[in-house]
Formats: C-alpha cells, sequence, structure tokens
C-alpha cells in the first residue's frame, strides 16, 4: 500500500519515511518542486493522482516570525492545502492523518489541556493551524488530527534540545526560556502513533506528547545536559542562562505560555507514551548516536 507524506524531510516527516518504510509503506514524498503547497489547487490534483492508501500532512510553516511577515503564505499552507488534501482523500477513500501544534492553545492558565480546551491561538501561526484543524474537519469527517508539541528526537533537524547539546559541545554559552512551559514530543513516538493509528476508526483532534506534568524549556535544557553527563559525552553541566520570553530579542511573535496537553485520551486508547523525562533522554541518545 502506498502512502503519500507532506514534508517528508521536516523534523517529523523525515521519521515518519523511515518508519513507514521500514513497516513496509510504499512511500511517496513530494517535494517542493513537485508539489508546492502554496498552491492548494496543485496539492489536491496530487492526491487525486496518487492512488495512496493513507495520506499524512507533516508540512508546515512553522518559523513564527515568518508567519507574522507573511501571513498568507502561513494561510495557503498550514490551513488551505490541508483542506484541499482532507477533501481529495474525502473523494479517494484514503485515510487523511493531519499534524497540527499545541500553539493552537491561548495558553494563559498554567495546567494540561485536552482536547475540550477551547482554542484562541496569540500568532498568526497558531491561528493559522487552528484554521487548519477545522477546515480539515469540516471536510472530511474521518479525518484524524494530532497535536504535537517542542517535537525532539531528530539529530539531522534539531529542536532546541539538539541544539543545546550541539552548543554545550562547541563550548558555546547556552541559555533557555524559563516562563514557557508545554511538553515535548519525541519524533519517532509521533511516528509509531500514526502508524498504529492509521488502521484504527478514530477521528477528530488527539493530544499526542510526552506524559508528565508541564515543563519549561529550561527544564528540558537541563535534562538533556545531565544526561549527556551520565553517558560521558559531557564532563560536567555547563550552566543555562535562564531567559524571560520578553527578553529574546528576535522574538517578534507572541508565545503562548502554558500549552501543555493532557494525553489521557491516547492512553485510554491503550496507546503508551514516555514521560517528560525519559522523552528527552532518548532524544539526547538519538543525538550522541548520530553525533558517533
Amino acid at each position: 500500500m502506498k502512502m503519500l507524506i507532506f514534508g517528508a524531510t521536516g523534523r517529523v516527516g523525515q521519521v515518519l519515511s523511515h518508519a513507514a518504510g521500514e513497516a513496509g509503506w510504499e512511500l511517496l514524498t513530494p517535494s517542493r518542486g513537485q508539489c508546492n503547497l502554496l498552491h492548494p489547487t496543485e496539492v489536491a490534483d496530487y492526491v487525486l493522482n496518487s492512488d495512496a492508501a493513507a495520506v499524512v500532512n507533516c508540512a508546515a510553516m512553522a518559523r513564527l516570525e515568518e508567519c507574522e511577515d507573511e501571513a498568507l503564505n502561513a494561510h495557503l499552507v498550514n490551513a488551505v492545502s490541508p483542506a484541499h488534501m482532507a477533501l481529495a482523500c474525502r473523494h479517494t477513500g484514503a485515510r487523511f492523518i493531519h499534524l497540527s501544534t499545541d500553539y493552537v492553545l491561548e495558553g494563559k492558565r498554567p495546567g494540561l489541556k485536552d482536547e475540550t480546551t477551547r482554542c484562541k491561538p496569540v500568532n498568526t501561526y497558531g491561528m493559522s493551524k487552528l484554521e487548519g484543524e477545522c477546515e480539515v474537519a469540516e471536510t472530511n469527517d474521518e479525518a484524524l488530527i494530532l497535536r504535537v508539541s517542542w517535537v525532539c528526537g531528530n539529530p539531522q533537524r534539531p529542536g532546541f534540545v539538539e541544539s543545546s547539546l550541539q552548543r554545550a559541545l562547541d563550548g558555546a554559552p547556552l541559555a533557555a526560556v524559563a516562563d514557557q512551559y508545554s511538553l515535548p514530543t519525541h519524533a519517532r513516538d509521533i511516528a509509531r502513533v500514526i502508524l498504529n493509528m492509521t488502521p484504527l476508526n478514530v477521528t477528530g483532534v488527539w493530544h499526542l506528547t510526552s506524559t508528565g506534568e508541564p515543563v519549561s524549556r529550561l527544564r528540558c535544557v537541563q535534562i538533556a545536559l545531565e544526561h549527556a553527563v551520565t553517558l560521558g559525552v559531557l564532563r560536567e553541566t555547563p550552566p543555562v542562562d535562564a531567559q524571560r520570553l520578553r527578553e529574546v530579542k528576535f522574538f517578534r511573535a507572541l508565545r503562548p505560555v502554558h500549552t501543555a496537553m493532557d494525553n489521557r485520551k491516547l492512553q485510554e486508547l491503550g496507546v503508551i507514551m514516555p514521560g517528560v523525562e525519559e522523552c528527552i533522554r532518548r532524544a539526547v541518545e538519538n543525538f550522541f548516536g548520530h553525533c558517533a
């Protein structure tokens, strides 16, 4: 069977492509030149002609400042094209899975948010992703929407955890935001859950993240550095400067503060997700295995 993956070279898509190939799927992984998400009708035509049994959208315009500067493009890539994918899948009968983000949440109040929590994004990226969720759900009521957060675990497409580890190896100063809270998600867990949920008759929005209480970006980096010391890669845990969101000069777009998601619904389905520290430790091991 064929699986069509949009965004196959990204942080999640790259890992999913590898896992799906190992699971026996025949893969279609169009490049931007082959199928540009700025042209939604082109995207729909690609899906219609793909003969894919499953279509997974891992693609997104995700740089927050870029989304603020190019709001129309963010709307096309994050909302209109996914809606066209969903509609095309409704016509072909293909399973459609769409990745979204914790940034659809307003993030004013601490604590875990479940799938019924009201969404009120604070920036263009979050608004476009929420619009994408709504358009996908309205267009194809059999679609599966998975919200992920703070993705780590792919050394070839580093997130803030891997970037901090590299800076530590280079002896560079370290800093991390101490007043933004969520939960990390390992890219391999995302791929695992996608492959497990593809044949299931489940639809709608699901929170796909690690298990535990909300942590700051600073704490995630500290856990990663501590494990690097345990592995013997670093001699000692380097200091990390605690930053406040408002102090980061190159952040022009607003960031939500409290977006940690409750994955209880997923676990009730029988899908086991790792705890926060296990998730980060595995990301560290992936990173240094890659470096080796």
